[in-house]
């Protein structure tokens, strides 16, 4: 299990995490499979080269599901709490990456993110396993 720590919404890069638990496993070839455990943030890749573009998603996706939408009733936890539950549904919380000859099969410019939902600080738990 990898965890991943965030300062509020955004997403956060844990590539290198990865990488480093499928070199450990000595796997040369395979599916690497990722999950988190939680229900107010997601998974994704995503281009790792310009910030700009994770910007964007997130200013997209926020205005997409905005807070203190008055068709909210799950609102204790705070207005962000229900937006983050369906930002999850529209996502992933699992993904699924190739491993060929011991590498992840990841494209030159696609990087592997937790996107945070919510606003206060988290520290988030990914399971990660490997099918051979």
């Amino acid at each position: 299990m990898l965890s991943c720590s965030t300062q509020g919404q955004g997403l956060y890069e844990f590539t290198n995490k990865v990488e480093s638990w499928v070199h450990q496993q000595n796997v040369d070839s395979g599916m690497c499979h990722l999950f988190v455990k939680h229900t107010s943030c997601s998974l994704t890749i995503q281009e790792n080269a310009d910030p700009s573009a994770r910007v964007d998603l997130e200013n997209w996706l926020n205005r997409l599901v905005p807070e203190n939408d008055p068709l909210y009733t799950h609102t204790m936890e705070g207005p962000d709490d229900m937006p983050a539950h369906i930002k999850a549904i529209l996502t992933n919380v699992s993904l699924s990456i190739p491993i060929v000859d011991g590498r992840l099969a990841l494209g030159t410019w696609q990087g592997i993110y937790l996107w945070e939902h919510r606003h206060q600080s988290q520290n988030r738990k990914v399971v990660v396993h490997i099918s051979v």
